[in-house]
């Protein structure tokens, strides 16, 4: 089952893909759909059938009219959290092998990446009830950073580059007693820049914090262990670059129920009410290949089990960031 977020009768309201060319409209937004499953106990799946109405809209419409949101949003941004764990996948097939035997080499020769990325190839997926090895962790932002499906990715005037990041994002809503609830799991634009991470590791939590894409659709239920898809850039009427990529727990490091607990671990990120956007991590960047990104090109992310594809236009804007401080 897979759901998405568009403006109807100009409120947020979730639908129902029906097919590629058709939704079915439910009498609320997704946040509240959840909220109510929650409440009554029963599964997403099940409310979402006793929610759906009998208007029907073409989906291309929707994203030809730019109507549609992300598939999961808080009333109040402030009130939705954006993170996300790197170093998880293992990469593509044929250097799945020598990342292996990279992290077999005397620890005193790793770098601190490959080190953190040893720690999840031992220790990422526990065996039930047991801890796994901590992943690394960074934070984006709020519900502002988040930029709909089809709608421009901004870039400050001080980035350094602005990249795209292929993932998988889970989303998820805390419910009245603290407990986190995974709503379902969304194809993402992590978005990020590459060129300020690579000049120093330590200025990874500055490089993340821009903004971000997830959607356009929420996939209900079990994620399978093997997916693959396909980003990449068009610049005008071409290609500029593109390639595929895999994700799932197959082509992971960690397991997602050991990324999850190491977020959720922390008491301030089970308050009641709130909205949490997770990224799981890529193996697949168009900067590894010497791709430089420039304003109008679009990002365009493919994974079928997601339906229609994720697709975002870059926008650079010249104008300079300034920020005046005063003093009380």
């Amino acid at each position: 089952m897979r759901l998405i977020q568009c403006l109807y009768q100009h409120q947020p309201r979730a639908a129902l893909v029906e097919d590629n060319d058709r939704v079915r409209m439910l009498d609320t937004d997704t946040y509240h759909l959840a909220s109510r499953a929650i409440s009554n106990g029963r599964p997403l799946a099940a409310l979402v059938e006793s929610a759906l109405t009998d208007t029907r809209l073409d989906y291309q419409t929707l994203i030809d009219e730019k109507r549609l949101l992300p598939p999961l949003t808080h009333p109040d941004p402030a009130h939705c959290l954006v993170t996300g764990t790197g170093l998880t996948h293992l990469g593509s097939a044929d250097t799945r092998a020598s990342m292996h035997a990279k992290a077999q080499a005397d620890d005193s020769e790793l770098t601190d990446s490959m080190r953190m990325f040893k720690l999840g190839v031992e220790g990422g997926k526990p065996e039930p009830g047991k801890v796994g090895a901590q992943p690394e962790w960074f934070y984006k932002g709020d519900g502002d950073c988040i930029v709909a499906p089809e709608a421009d990715i901004p870039v400050p005037s001080f980035a350094q580059d602005a990249g795209e990041e292929p993932e998988l994002a889970g989303l998820y809503l805390i419910g009245e007693d603290g407990t986190p609830w995974r709503v379902g799991y969304a194809l993402g634009n992590e978005f990020s820049d590459h060129v300020t991470e690579r000049y120093n590791y330590l200025w990874l939590a500055h490089s993340k914090l821009r903004a971000c894409s997830f959607g356009p659709e929420l996939l209900i239920g079990e994620l399978p262990e093997h997916l693959e898809g396909t980003s990449r850039i068009v610049r005008g009427n071409a290609i500029l670059w593109e390639k595929p990529f895999l994700t799932g727990e197959a082509n992971m490091a960690h397991s997602l129920a050991n990324l999850e607990y190491h977020h959720f671990k922390y008491a301030n990120f089970r308050r009641p009410g709130d909205v949490h956007v997770h990224f799981f991590g890529t193996a697949t960047l168009s900067f590894a290949d010497g791709i430089q990104t420039q304003g109008g090109d679009r990002f365009e992310i493919v994974l079928d089990t997601f339906g229609r594809p994720l697709r975002n236009p870059l926008n650079t804007d010249d104008a300079p960031d300034t920020v005046t401080l005063h003093s009380l």
